[in-house]
């Protein structure tokens, strides 16, 4: 099963809602996390899947995929997935692989960001440190796939593609009544690239 790329809406950090185990992220005046609070990035583990699991269940309308799928994510796809996390609570998550006809192009299947995360620009964030890895050095370009009403990933693949100086490119690929039966909307392939220059 099939689940689509989605960016969860930016919302004012402060306003976050919060669960008796989590609290929110610790902002200075400007909206920035503060250093002692900082994000880290890294990629998943095993280890990581339940928590993976539950993020994802925290992000509606992101499909909840099996907890299998997710540990699969973890390991057998783990140089093309991101966890972005602060004192050891994971806040971010994103799951991508190379496709076997396309190698040299990074599919971006979720992001997730926790509540108390939003607003911050990690979506960005994760997206880049995908890019940038040494892992992913053969990547020309990334895609991933967006409905026309999914303003929030939108928002994000277009400003990732903007500051980074890249074209985006956008065409139907899974259509309404052709793939999905009239039941789901259609998915744009998103296609952002070419990389011209990577860092060392």
């Amino acid at each position: 099963m099939i689940s689509w790329s989605e960016a969860i809406s930016s919302q004012d950090p402060s306003q976050a809602a919060t669960r008796p185990d989590q609290s929110p992220l610790a902002t200075d005046k400007t909206g920035h996390l503060r250093a002692a609070d900082a994000l880290t990035f890294r990629t998943p583990t095993a280890e990581d899947g339940p928590a993976i699991t539950r993020l994802v269940e925290d992000c509606p309308p992101l499909d909840t995929n099996s907890a299998y799928c997710n540990l699969l994510q973890c390991t057998h796809f783990a140089d093309t997935c991101v966890v972005a996390e602060r004192a050891g609570q994971i806040l971010g998550w994103i799951s991508g692989y190379c496709p076997p006809s396309e190698p040299d192009h990074i599919f971006v299947w979720q992001v997730a960001v926790h509540p108390d995360a939003r607003g911050l620009g990690l979506g960005q964030k994760m997206l880049s440190v995908l890019v940038d890895r040494p892992a992913t050095a053969h990547a020309t370009h990334l895609i991933t796939t967006i409905t026309d009403d999914n303003e929030a990933s939108w928002r994000m693949f277009t400003g990732f593609a903007r500051k980074r100086s890249l074209e985006l490119a956008r065409t139907p690929y899974f259509e309404q009544d052709a793939h999905f039966a009239g039941a789901h909307s259609t998915e744009h392939l998103v296609t952002i690239g070419p990389f011209s220059c990577k860092p060392d």
